[in-house]
């Protein structure tokens, strides 16, 4: 059997390791223990050295930036005043209540290449100093961590203990769930508790944390409410967020194909904004290009974006009003133009 060997010094992870039960011997174990009883000593004279080298579960290392964040919000998501103006609001009221209720939690719908991982990388960059790559920053993928529906009851177990364990750690964890679309119905309700009103659980409190969904689910009735605005002949920029929270979260809770389906986290009103990510149009895909090239260390060139843009696919077909592909597909199809 494997386990997880962890020093934590003053919520920092020391090193974590994997080792193999039946390779503990009395010696290396004496040994192992005698190193960290030393470490440990030695960071308890000097914990400035060990905050300063290491990422610690600390305001060193955990802080947010509003003002980051509104920036990148406004001049690197294209498209998305809804979703700009939620997210802002939702994690600054969260990270300004210094003893918040419950857990942050948000579920970012829309097709793809509208925006979702890229917001969620926004928020862990603007709040963990290390942004995606921080210790303090979990995502999971349902199709790569949860894939076999005959394993449902010990992904449940092993995702319990995981969140209580970094939890337990760092109470300003984040734990980001991606391809909700895709999981197993049933899995995500054991985490259920921990997104809930409790002051602790088991000696655990959960309400420092942040979860954040992302699904493709209830894709279709975003782009139904677009598309209704702009046969009506009104502005994309009019479309409000409660134009879309209801029938989205509706939409979602009755997807029989959707990990929220039937949920508690919903039933339950745990999930505190539904975000919806809208269609993308060919003006937001020229921006996405132009942004890429100079990702890219190149000189910004419309004409060669604009080329690339009228290539992709758009609907309705005659109309080509919103982008079938967002702007997933750009560093790839880029390359080919240039």
């Amino acid at each position: 059997m494997r386990m997880t060997r962890r020093l934590v010094f003053s919520g920092c992870v020391l090193w974590s390791v994997w080792i193999t039960a039946a390779a503990i011997e009395p010696i290396s174990t004496s040994i192992a223990v005698g190193m960290a009883a030393a470490l440990t000593g030695f960071l308890a004279r000097y914990q400035n050295v060990l905050y300063y080298f290491q990422e610690c579960c600390r305001p060193e290392w955990i802080s947010y930036n509003r003002t980051g964040l509104k920036y990148d919000l406004n001049t690197k998501l294209y498209g998305q005043h809804v979703t700009t103006e939620v997210i802002l609001k939702a994690v600054t009221g969260f990270m300004s209540n210094e003893n918040p209720k419950k857990p942050l939690v948000l579920s970012l719908h829309g097709w793809t290449g509208t925006g979702k991982n890229f917001v969620s990388q926004l928020i862990a960059e603007n709040i963990y100093q290390k942004g995606m790559t921080s210790s303090f920053v979990h995502l999971f993928t349902a199709t790569a961590h949860f894939p076999h529906e005959a394993h449902i009851d010990k992904y449940k177990t092993q995702l319990q203990e995981w969140i209580r364990g970094n939890v337990s750690i760092c109470p300003c964890s984040m734990f980001i769930f991606d391809e909700m679309d895709k999981m197993h119905p049933g899995l995500i309700d054991s985490i259920k508790p921990y997104l809930d009103f409790y002051e602790h659980l088991n000696g655990v409190s959960y309400r420092k944390a942040i979860f954040i969904f992302l699904s493709n689910a209830g894709g279709e009735k975003i782009v139904e409410v677009a598309l209704n605005f702009w046969k009506d002949g009104r502005e994309r920029e009019e479309i409000k967020l409660k134009d879309l929270e209801t029938v989205l979260s509706l939409s979602v809770f009755n997807n029989k194909n959707s990990g929220f389906w039937h949920t508690g986290l919903i039933d339950k009103n745990l999930v505190d904004f539904f975000v919806p990510f809208l269609p993308l149009e060919y003006k937001h895909v020229i921006q996405c290009g132009l942004a890429e090239m100079v990702s890219k260390g190149l000189a910004p060139d419309k004409e060669v974006v604009e080329t690339m843009a009228r290539d992709l696919n758009y609907f309705p077909k005659e109309e080509r009003v919103f982008s079938m592909q967002g702007c997933k597909i750009i560093p790839a199809r880029l390359d080919f133009y240039i």
